[in-house]
């Protein structure tokens, strides 16, 4: 049976849900048919656009410019703060109605997710007519639109998600790859960053297909092992599997968002010191152990993209929850400024549940790991008794 994977990404979503819940407030007035923004304090003008009206697109307005830049483009814009809470609940709502259809659904952000349609194609005519009764079901019981991407793979179901929008359902099998994607400009392919179609182009590299065609062992020498995964997208090659299994049930997580953007790996590997003692700890505390680690990026242009794999043996050491985490971010970043990183595990198993060993296991651990294992267990209970922060203020006052 050959998989078929749906991206559902809402319109605009921030926009589109504040929108919704004015009309129902009484509302005269649409955002989404006037130049509007999502965006920061409306006295102040801080802050970067979130989400964008197509009205305001028009006026060259980006998401994740300065708001201050978007009323220089268009002075008239009407800006609206965010409302986590509701997108929230907004976001519970559109899942609950999926999981109406199957529970084969993988959250990657509030306001998208991957949908294995695999197993569940013989109760429709065909993945379009499902497609399209999921789409209109959504616009008629919510009142904010979607559009639905369809393909073989998570990565061209999320490429044919961001043709023509709103309210829209777009395929993009392999087998369309040549036709709809090659002719793209290179930066128009998911993950391709502006540093990265930078270099591109300096190799005379203009479109998706000049990419694909591309000596691939070329890319990989000016964009390392980005340039081997944006060849391999270019060339429509995705193995990512859908991850339904509930995150929360499933695993355990901390994602941080930056008070600035995070621009070289020395900066990242700090955050993700810090990320991986958290979740580390939890582990402990849950007497758990993880099977598996993933690695989140949010880009500073709120592109999302997540990266993980397998470990040898479970683990719950702050150090190598760290060193995995940093791994899977030097195979996947682009390059480009971060704004959100985090680490999260799955497939947990008991932390004394017994572990297969290999002949190298047998040997006792080397005096380093030792020592390293009782000041991670030792910095838990410093932390567990004085609070989160506790170490970092002990190592602020010892530098003092």
């Amino acid at each position: 049976m050959s998989p078929v994977i749906f991206h559902i990404d809402v319109n605009s979503a921030y926009l589109s849900w504040t929108a919704v819940e004015q009309l129902k407030n009484g509302a005269e007035v649409d955002l989404r048919e006037i130049p509007a923004i999502i965006g920061g304090d409306k006295k102040s003008r801080h802050g970067v656009v979130l989400a964008k009206s197509i009205p305001a697109k028009k006026y060259g307005i980006r998401t994740g410019e300065p708001v201050v830049n978007a009323f220089r483009k268009c002075p008239n814009l009407v800006m609206e703060p965010p409302n986590h809470k509701m997108y929230r609940e907004k976001s519970e709502k559109l899942m609950e109605y999926l999981r109406g259809f199957t529970f084969k659904i993988e959250q990657v952000s509030v306001d998208e997710c991957y949908l294995d349609f695999t197993e569940i194609g013989d109760r429709f005519p065909s993945p379009l007519d499902a497609a399209f009764l999921m789409k209109n079901g959504i616009r008629e019981r919510f009142g904010f639109t979607v559009n639905i991407g369809i393909s073989e793979n998570k990565l061209l179901a999320k490429m044919a998600s961001d043709f023509e929008k709103p309210d829209k359902v777009h395929t993009l099998f392999l087998r369309e790859v040549p036709v709809k994607m090659w002719p793209l400009p290179v930066g128009e392919l998911f993950m391709a960053g502006r540093s990265s179609v930078e270099v591109l182009k300096k190799l005379e590299i203009e479109t998706i297909g000049g990419l694909a065609g591309a000596d691939p062992a070329l890319i990989e020498l000016h964009l390392k092992s980005h340039g081997k995964m944006l060849w391999e997208f270019a060339n429509g090659i995705d193995h990512s599997a859908v991850q339904w299994e509930q995150a929360e049930a499933k695993g355990i997580g901390n994602s941080t968002t930056l008070a600035e953007d995070a621009s070289t790996y020395e900066e990242v590997r700090e955050v993700f010191a810090e990320l991986a003692q958290s979740v580390g700890r939890r582990l402990r505390k849950a007497g758990q152990k993880a099977n598996m680690v993933s690695m989140e990026i949010k880009y500073h242009d709120f592109q999302s993209m997540s990266h993980q794999t397998r470990l040898p043996r479970p683990t719950c050491d702050d150090q190598v929850l760290l060193e995995t985490a940093c791994r899977l971010f030097e195979e996947a970043w682009s390059g480009e400024p971060v704004r959100l990183l985090g680490i999260r595990t799955a497939k947990l198993v008991d932390a004394g549940e017994p572990e297969q060993l290999s002949i190298f296991d047998l040997e006792p651990p080397p005096p380093a790991d030792e020592k390293r294992r009782r000041l991670d267990a030792a910095m838990s209970r410093i932390r567990e008794r004085y609070g989160e922060d506790a170490v970092m203020k002990a190592s602020r006052m010892k530098k003092k």
